[in-house]
Parts: structure tokens; C-alpha cells; sequence
């Protein structure tokens, strides 16, 4: 979809890169004669000194592209660095802002997953998402990535998708766990545990030291990260179903991979009717 896009090039808004497209320019190399009728001699001229401009760039980045395009276009870039993301989530122990403690990190790369645990090897997720060129979160701009700034004494500087404001674009809603039902995504033994859940399983944790909490908390945090994947693959396919060449840029859903811990049935009845 990058290379589908004209909407990074000043003065072309969603109406002109419409008008492109029905014309039958549906890529940068098909840039050329006869150009769009509705299109004036210079806003051409401008579209092809802008072209030539990012063919000649030795830049390639995430965040080349990303900063010339409007936030709410960055799921574009999607396809293109999907081997460069990195989808996270984080839990906390449930305090408020000046009190408030990463327990566990999830990190999933669309193969591997990883996990960071407070007083084992939290500080280990540093060097991990330096790895990556764009992260994925859902309310990460809000809550995930500020904490991790400040507990972690870190800037995140990679391109950051949210996907609570790309699925809320598109009309889904209701958190996570909401817009995860909407589209059909079973959490299956998870269905229910939430975010105060995940506090309660810390604290159990730390209690009893028992790992049957620590071990079901860690694969809860794992499906809240791997599941970005699907959402974002939902995201990018319903974004350019009214596009001309959404066929040749449909992305199929990917499978949900084996989580690394086992989450305790007992435990999470238990949880479910505290």
C-alpha cells in the first residue's frame, strides 16, 4: 500500500489520491501520461518532482516514510516493514502514576515471543525493541509507552501504530477485548480475564511466590500482544477494501502462535468470580 500512496506528497489530499487511482495510476511507477484530467499542469509537476525526489532517496526507513504521512495513514506502512515490527503490551500493578510499576512486558515479532519480568529481566526488553523499526500497540500512546519511557528511563523512537485509533476510524470500538470479539478473536480460556485481573495475579505472585500466577498472568499479557497482529491485519485489509487494488494487496490472517506459558484453569475460575 506505501507505494499505492499520494497522499505524503504536499498538496495531494484524499480526494486528489481518489482521482489518481480511478484514473488508473495505482502505484508510483505508473506515474506517467496521460495524467488525470482533473489535475492541473502543476499539481502534475509537482506529484512528479516529489516521485522522482523518493526514488532517488538512499533513505528507507519506517520513519522516513512515516513522517511524511499524517498519522492516521501510517497503517500504509504496514506490508512493508512487517519483518521490522515489534507488537507489545505492558501490566502494571495497578497504581496510580507516581506509584505505578511494569510487572511484565510482552514482545511479539509475527515469530518469536518474548517476555520481561519486574526483578528478573525487564531491562532486557531495551535492547529486544531496538530491533524493530515500527511497534504496535492498542492505547499504547496513552499508557503502554509513557510508562515505559519513565520506569525504563528510555525513548521509544520507533514509528508507533495504535491501533486503538485505527480500529476507532473504522468504526470498532470498546477496547481490546472489544474490538477482538467484534472481529471474531477467541481468547478460548482467557475469555474474561482483564486488565485489574492481571493486578490481582502479580499480587497473588508476590504473596505466595506460587508460579502457577506468574506463569497465567504471563500468557495473558502474550495474547493482549499477539493478537495486535490479527487486529492489524483486520485494520490494513477493511482500510483498503475500496481501493482499486485491494485484491493484490489483501494480507491473510495470520496464525496465532504456541504461547510460551500455560495459563492455570483453577486460577482463572477463581479470578473470574472475585
Amino acid at each position: 500500500m506505501l507505494f499505492n500512496t499520494f497522499v505524503h506528497i504536499p498538496g495531494v489530499g484524499a480526494k486528489t489520491e481518489e482521482q489518481i487511482w480511478q484514473a488508473g495510476i495505482h502505484s508510483w511507477d505508473q506515474w506517467k501520461q496521460p495524467f488525470p484530467a482533473s489535475l492541473s499542469r502543476a499539481k502534475t509537476n509537482l506529484i512528479s518532482l516529489y516521485l522522482e525526489k523518493f526514488s532517488c532517496s538512499k533513505d528507507t526507513s519506517a520513519r522516513f516514510y512515516a513522517d511524511l504521512l499524517q498519522p492516521r495513514y501510517h497503517w500504509r506502512l504496514f506490508p512493508h516493514f512487517r519483518e521490522k515490527t515489534a507488537y507489545l503490551d505492558i501490566e502494571t500493578n495497578g497504581m496510580a502514576h507516581g506509584e505505578c510499576e511494569i510487572t511484565t512486558i510482552a514482545l511479539y515479532d509475527g515469530n518469536k515471543i518474548s517476555t520481561y519480568v519486574q526483578g528478573r529481566n525487564l531491562e532486557d526488553f531495551l535492547d529486544d525493541i531496538s530491533k524493530f523499526e515500527v511497534i504496535v500497540t492498542y492505547n499504547g500512546k496513552s499508557f503502554d509507552v509513557p510508562i515505559i519511557e519513565e520506569k525504563l528511563h528510555t525513548r521509544l523512537k520507533q514509528v508507533h501504530l495504535d491501533l486503538r485509533h485505527t480500529l476507532a476510524a473504522l468504526g470498532y470500538k470498546g477496547g481490546l477485548k472489544g474490538c477482538e470479539k467484534k472481529l471474531g478473536i477467541d481468547r478460548m480460556e482467557l475469555d474474561g480475564v482483564d486488565g485489574y485481573a492481571a493486578v490481582l495475579l502479580w499480587q497473588e505472585f508476590e504473596r505466595s511466590g506460587n508460579e502457577k500466577f506468574l506463569t497465567t498472568l504471563l500468557s495473558y499479557n502474550i495474547a493482549d500482544a499477539v493478537n495486535l497482529e490479527q487486529l492489524l491485519v483486520h485494520a490494513y485489509n477493511l482500510n483498503i477494501a475500496a481501493t482499486p487494488f485491494h485484491v493484490s494487496n489483501f494480507i491473510a490472517q495470520p496464525k496465532a502462535p504456541q504461547s510460551l506459558f500455560q495459563a492455570d484453569r483453577e486460577i482463572i475460575d477463581k479470578l473470574r468470580f472475585k
